[in-house]
């Protein structure tokens, strides 16, 4: 299964938000250094859809706020 994603880092809090049925917000507190953002995306999603973060993978979208992100 594929999602798009729209990044917000530096936020808050971690947080994801469902806009429609391929489409999350997702909000993390990590920042853009080394990658740090995108893992905690990946963490995130995994923890949304209660599956191991290994199974997560970006696809498109590594340094850009609008990203791919696929479900296995």
């Amino acid at each position: 299964m594929r999602v798009f994603v729209k990044a917000k880092p530096r936020a808050r809090k971690d947080k994801v938000e469902r806009v429609n049925d391929n489409n999350l917000n997702v909000s993390v507190a990590a920042p853009t250094v080394k990658g740090l953002a995108n893992q905690a995306i990946v963490k995130a999603v995994a923890q949304y859809f209660k599956v191991a973060s290994s199974r997560v993978s970006i696809v498109s979208g590594f340094t850009l706020q609008q990203k791919i992100l696929e479900i296995t």
